[in-house]
């Protein structure tokens, strides 16, 4: 039987845009988000189950679901 689901978006943070307050990373419930040296927010996408709830609370409006490859 093949499996014709598509996959989930995941969260995409724009790094140069990203003020790496850390919101993001308190309200996911899989850890999937991390601050990188204090700089931007990075998502796990192996972890990631595109949730959208970084999506809400980033205050700067940087991240976005995104489909794998786009």
């Amino acid at each position: 039987m093949e499996n014709n689901r598509k996959p989930r978006p995941k969260a995409w943070v724009d790094r140069s845009l990203c003020v790496a307050c850390g919101c993001c990373a308190k309200v996911c419930p899989l850890t999937a988000i991390s601050v990188f040296r204090g700089l931007w927010a990075q998502v796990d996408s192996g972890r990631c189950v595109g949730c959208g709830r970084c999506v809400k609370e980033c205050p700067a409006s940087v991240i976005e679901l995104k489909e794998a490859g786009t």
